[in-house]
């Protein structure tokens, strides 16, 4: 039904079904990443993984993209996100276009690149890493609850939303 500012609204699914439908996300991407660096490897004839590190990383970080803006521009459901019953829409109800769906990806980043540039900077190892990631998910989580819309932070700057469609 339409808001005073005439948008849709929706129901928002829980942070608890965003969490496994990202639990299961990640199974599924084991696949997809580990197929991909194996074409790397073949293709390169890699022989180590230090040989051509970083450009293997640009090679999955960009398959990881392609993956993520094709289904969310496609239906605006990944595989686990259509078993969790959540979708990606923009900020008005509409299906995602594609510069809207890189930008949500490259955002999207920043749950995590925080925390990993914190742990280089103080030299962390260990269970002090793990510590450290776990406790910014645990604040990147938080952000979520007091945001008034309940979205993510990279969501509310891409201009899109997570919705429910538990209806359909």
């Amino acid at each position: 039904m339409p808001d005073s500012a005439g948008q849709q609204s929706y129901a928002v699914p829980t942070l608890r079904r965003r969490l496994l439908s990202m639990v299961y996300e990640s199974l599924l991407l084991f696949g997809v990443l580990f197929l991909a660096g194996y074409l790397f490897s073949a293709l390169t004839q890699q022989r180590s993984g230090l040989m051509y590190r970083h450009a293997m990383q640009t090679w999955l970080f960009l398959v990881l993209g392609a993956y993520f803006v094709w289904f969310w521009t496609h239906g605006g459901q990944t595989l686990a996100m259509k078993t969790w019953k959540i979708r990606l829409v923009d900020a008005h109800g509409s299906p995602v276009r594609p510069a809207r769906a890189v930008l949500r990806y490259v955002l999207a980043w920043l749950w995590i690149l925080p925390a990993m540039a914190l742990d280089w900077a103080l030299g962390l190892t260990g269970w002090n890493s793990v510590a450290l990631l776990a406790g910014w998910l645990v604040v990147w989580a938080l952000a979520m609850r007091v945001m008034p819309d309940h979205q993510f932070v990279h969501d509310r700057l891409a201009g899109t939303r997570l919705v429910s469609v538990l209806g359909k």
